[in-house]
């Protein structure tokens, strides 16, 4: 689906490998997106393989956003 590119994009960003993004993309794929518990668990997940800290405000945004459909379609774009 995605290409090289788009992996090299992500990990220059985050120094997240193409392993791990595979991964964790198994694991939102096999998730209850609308449950705001697991939204919690995997903003955290990310923020810690990221090296970022993702504020109450921020991730309270970042679910919202998720539960209300609001999430752009085309990811490649985004970066």
């Amino acid at each position: 689906m995605f290409g090289d590119s788009f992996f090299n994009k992500v990990e220059k960003k985050t120094n997240v490998d193409k392993k791990t993004i595979l991964s964790l993309a198994s694991k939102v794929q096999h998730s209850n997106m609308k449950d705001e518990k697991v939204l919690r668990d995997l903003i955290k997940e990310i923020g810690d393989l990221t090296g970022r800290d993702v504020s109450e405000e921020k991730t309270n945004k970042i679910i919202k956003a998720i539960v209300n459909d609001n999430v752009p379609k085309n990811l490649d774009e985004m970066l």
